[in-house]
């Protein structure tokens, strides 16, 4: 199995046989070779987001479970990657000693990446999600680079019907009164999320 050792872990998934086993598992399977965006490079440029936002959330260790788990099941089905991926949270963390409550929490977190929809006040949605966002408010090249990815992976959609898909999906942003939830992820993306998801939609 693939194990890069430079991605930051929850100590969960350092401090047990059991646990080192599972965070191999989990960069094996960010690894796999039809990723193109979904990949290690997006685990570690999430949890670096996280880390701005972590103070503001309930359980900040949970947060960065579930940012290890929250594509680890990946095929490009929206929705169903999600559920198999909480489902995957769900069979393999208590292996690690993890409590059941947490357990929970992780694949909650893992759920709701799917439409980046939570209640008012969930701050560890808000601090996941906005992490899991963060890539809109890249730097313009970057930005380019993460809009070619996803097509990559989409390679199977025709591409009138991608270019329909994707513009629902960015119109559905841009009609968000915000985009972030948390007040650091606003001060830190939201304008320049904005800019960018507005010229993608237009070149769409």
């Amino acid at each position: 199995m693939t194990d890069d050792r430079s991605l930051p872990r929850p100590g969960c998934l350092t401090g047990s046989p059991a646990g080192r086993a599972l965070a191999a598992e989990l960069t094996a399977r960010w690894a796999e070779p039809h990723r193109r965006y979904h990949t290690t490079a997006h685990l570690r440029a999430v949890l670096a987001a996280i880390e701005p936002l972590a103070a503001q959330a309930r359980d900040a260790d949970a947060v960065r479970l579930a940012a290890w788990f929250h594509d680890a099941v990946y095929e490009g089905r929206p929705g169903w990657d999600e559920e198999r991926s909480a489902q995957l949270a769900q069979a393999r963390l208590p292996a690690c000693g993890l409590p059941a409550e947490r357990v929970r929490e992780v694949a909650r977190l893992v759920r709701l990446t799917a439409g980046h929809a939570y209640e008012p006040g969930d701050m560890n949605a808000a601090v996941l999600c906005d992490a899991d966002l963060a890539i809109l408010a890249a730097p313009p090249g970057a930005y380019e680079t993460y809009t070619r990815a996803v097509r990559e992976e989409y390679r199977h959609v025709p591409d009138e019907a991608f270019r329909t898909g994707r513009a629902a999906v960015l119109r559905e942003l841009l009609g968000k009164p915000r985009l972030f939830g948390t007040p650091v992820g606003r001060d830190l993306w939201e304008l320049r999320a904005r800019e960018n998801v507005t010229a993608e939609l237009t070149a769409l």
